[in-house]
């Protein structure tokens, strides 16, 4: 039973890092050459997109992390699962105090009512964007590294 969690904890941290590294390297740099009105209206449309779905993604993720350290407590990897569980905590307070504030008035911005300064506050949402991937790829990296 404790490998199904680990490896189901592993394929549902992987991908969100996948996801999350995707975001920053792939599509928002895919959208920031994009025209200023498709550009912000993507980056818009994806903020809704992945605001509705991440938040599960992200507690679901520590959830599986937290059951894991518990339950393979006595393990020599424990220490690592719990060392990814709480950079996952870090994820979370991240999201929650720096990027979610800025996602939420992004997502409703369209080109007649974005601020002047929406650029910006993008590239600011990018910043705090790439320290989370590192964050969550130190956590998968953990948490592969506690299997062996």
């Amino acid at each position: 039973m404790l490998s199904a969690l680990e490896v189901c904890t592993i394929v549902v941290v992987g991908v969100m890092v996948g996801v999350e590294f995707s975001v920053a390297f792939v599509m928002n740099p895919i959208f920031d050459a994009l025209p200023d009105d498709s550009a912000q209206r993507a980056r818009s449309h994806g903020g809704r997109m992945l605001g509705a779905v991440m938040p599960f993604w992200y507690f679901g993720s520590l959830a599986l992390s937290a059951i894991w350290a518990v339950a393979a407590w006595s393990d020599p990897g424990a220490g690592l699962v719990v060392i990814a569980a709480g950079l996952l905590v870090v994820s979370v307070a991240m999201s929650i105090l720096l990027l979610v504030p800025i996602n939420n008035r992004g997502k409703t911005w369209t080109p007649e009512n974005r601020p002047a300064d929406w650029k910006e506050q993008m590239r600011r949402w990018d910043r705090y964007h790439y320290v989370r991937v590192a964050v969550l790829i130190a956590a998968f990296a953990l948490l592969a590294a506690a299997l062996g």
